[in-house]
């Protein structure tokens, strides 16, 4: 993601993009520590494009006057994640983790 595509973003949709990211940097570790990971690059460029939606957030905190991580506590409630990116076709965190260990494929 480049920066020209944070500007257009609100200060809410920049928030969620960075709350996103992080759950699929979460998915993302996990995939890898289980060898499920296909390509370990997307680690790095999930953490460089958290790190510019970090950026951006404090460009526009430091030009509002606000202090630091004030937009992500006022968006931080109104999150909801999506599935995608390295989530994809789970059916929650701790659900998935519980077939894994039952073995119960239909629960």
């Amino acid at each position: 993601m480049s920066s020209i595509n944070l500007t257009d973003l609100s200060d809410e949709q920049l928030v969620h993009r960075e709350l996103q990211l992080e759950r699929e940097l979460i998915h993302a570790n996990f995939a890898n520590r289980g060898n499920n990971l296909d390509d370990n690059s997307v680690l790095g460029k999930l953490r460089k494009d958290i790190a510019r939606a970090r950026t951006a957030q404090r460009t526009r905190e430091l030009s509002s006057g606000v202090r630091t991580n004030s937009l992500r506590d006022q968006h931080r409630s109104s999150f909801k994640p999506t599935t995608g990116g390295a989530a994809e076709g789970a059916k929650g965190f701790l659900k998935g983790i519980a077939e894994k260990i039952s073995g119960d494929d239909d629960a």
